[in-house]
């Protein structure tokens, strides 16, 4: 049964400004100049440079541009049925030379295998299984897929039947370039062709000392993988019957070793991110000064000629419907323009008003730059302090970074949650990592101390922590547990 019934609700919704505002404060330097740029192009009604203030200040030239928009025809413009081509221009005759210098590329990793590939006596199904291996490799240069799973692609996928031994075959002439170790399915499997590889070069040279230590890293990776892994050394000189000298010196050798031989062949297609700091932080005789980075950040006003042809315009008789047209365009830009000039205007009063309340917050640390200092921190304190949203802090900490002299951080990383001593201080999370930090860098590593013996050291300095805690805030570090750290 339907009725029909009044109701009053109380709806909070978000502007398109607003809207645009908040995607303008997420967005960092690097990539504000972009998003600049795609409005210049859009919106005729905005250009770059400081508003002017009177008509009386332009140069003559423009005072004359501007003066001509008085005998605009918009319906001449607007009307217009000439074509395209008639109004295009092209002053190269067909002798002339295009000097335009075309963006060059390296080759990908898999361009690279492929190449040396070629240069194998193959037979033409070979190469296309070859190929077809080559484009399974992940970007560390591992096939993760087993050798029947492909046999079956090429049936159901492109009716091609063949036998695992002939992808086998392929296989091992994959596993023979460069670099050493493409085409493993396992760690194990990767340090085991370099190894050999290495072996193979070294024969020839008649190094026995080091094709010795060779064998020795040989026999640890093939028949005591777990052990290595571990870092149970004891077991693997007992099992091996070797010296610890020995068992130091086959280590050295793996460790010279590439995990994922397939980086070291795309480097030229690697794109490598550079971070632009949104803040510049200096400090001059005990006083912090910070600025908002400008190079990505031109002034922008409204154009005076779109202005000037809103005030010519408006003040006429709008007899047709192109001129009305006309009006409305030229409304819609010159409104787009300003709401774009005040969310840039917005989002540098925000960025500022954040940066400062968090500098001064963390004052000592930034005149320090000893982690030790750093304050408990959290979101909502910034927040209250500048009477924003927790949601609009979060933005600006997660994608600004601030150049200091002590290096270039992301505004998150000043934030922590705190923790309370014995004498009843409360000190930044950030604090106990860095003594943890110490503490780890100072241990004897045939020793390695764990999480239980770190948690009685910080418990001794009068910070009460629990073992789970230290494994935390250690994990966090990217630290690994005490048998991983260990070494001879």
């Amino acid at each position: 049964m339907f009725k029909q019934s009044l109701q009053q609700k109380q709806l909070q919704r978000l502007s398109p400004q607003q809207i645009q505002l908040m995607k303008l404060l997420q967005v960092p330097t690097v990539e504000l100049e972009a998003r600049i740029k795609q409005e210049l192009e859009a919106n005729p009604a905005l250009e770059e440079g400081a508003e002017e203030e009177e008509r009386d200040e332009l140069e003559p030239e423009e005072q004359d541009q501007n003066d001509a928009l008085d005998e605009f025809d918009f319906d001449e413009y607007l009307d217009d049925e000439t074509p395209d081509y008639k109004t295009s221009v092209s002053n190269h005759g067909p002798d002339v030379e295009d000097k335009d210098i075309p963006l060059g590329a390296g080759s990908t990793f898999r361009e690279l295998l492929i190449g040396q590939l070629s240069l194998h006596q193959l037979t033409e199904t070979q190469k296309m299984l070859g190929e077809h291996i080559i484009g399974q490799l992940d970007d560390a240069g591992y096939l993760r897929r087993d050798l029947d799973s492909i046999v079956n692609d090429l049936a159901f996928t492109q009716n091609i039947t063949v036998q695992r031994a002939e992808l086998e075959d392929v296989l091992l002439t994959i596993q023979t370039l460069d670099p050493a170790g493409v085409g493993a399915n396992s760690l194990r499997e990767c340090l085991l062709l370099q190894i050999r590889r290495k072996q193979d070069i070294l024969q020839d040279k008649a190094n026995f000392s080091r094709l010795q230590n060779l064998v020795y890293a040989e026999e640890i990776l093939d028949d005591h993988f777990e052990a290595f892994s571990k870092k149970h050394y004891s077991s693997i000189t007992s099992k091996l019957n070797i010296s610890e000298d020995d068992l130091k010196e086959a280590l050295s050798e793996i460790k010279k070793l590439n995990p994922k031989p397939g980086d070291s062949g795309g480097e030229s297609s690697r794109t490598v991110a550079h971070v632009v700091s949104d803040f510049l932080l200096t400090v001059n005789d005990d006083e912090l000064q910070v600025v908002l980075n400008q190079r990505n950040a031109p002034d922008l006003r409204i154009s005076p000629s779109y202005k000037e042809m809103m005030h010519t315009y408006a003040s006429g008789a709008k007899t047709s419907k192109s001129q009305k047209e006309a009006l409305t365009f030229v409304k819609q830009k010159i409104d787009a323009a300003k709401w774009f000039v005040d969310a840039i205007r917005q989002r540098q009063l925000t960025l500022m008003k954040t940066i400062n309340t968090i500098v001064n917050h963390q004052e000592e640390y930034f005149l320090s730059g000893d982690e030790t200092d750093l304050k408990p921190m959290i979101l909502k304190d910034i927040a209250e302090k500048i009477n924003m949203d927790i949601s609009t802090v979060s933005r600006v900490a997660n994608s600004k970074y601030v150049q200091t002299p002590y290096g270039t951080f992301l505004l998150k990383t000043f934030f922590s949650e705190s923790l309370t001593t014995d004498s009843g201080e409360e000190v930044s999370s950030r604090e106990v990592k860095s003594i943890l930090k110490d503490a780890i860098e100072d241990e004897d590593k045939s020793k390695p101390l764990t999480d239980e013996k770190l948690g009685i050291i910080l418990n001794s300095k009068g910070y009460h922590i629990a073992r789970r805690t230290v494994a935390k805030y250690r994990e966090q570090m990217g630290l690994s547990v005490a048998r991983l750290r260990k070494e001879l």
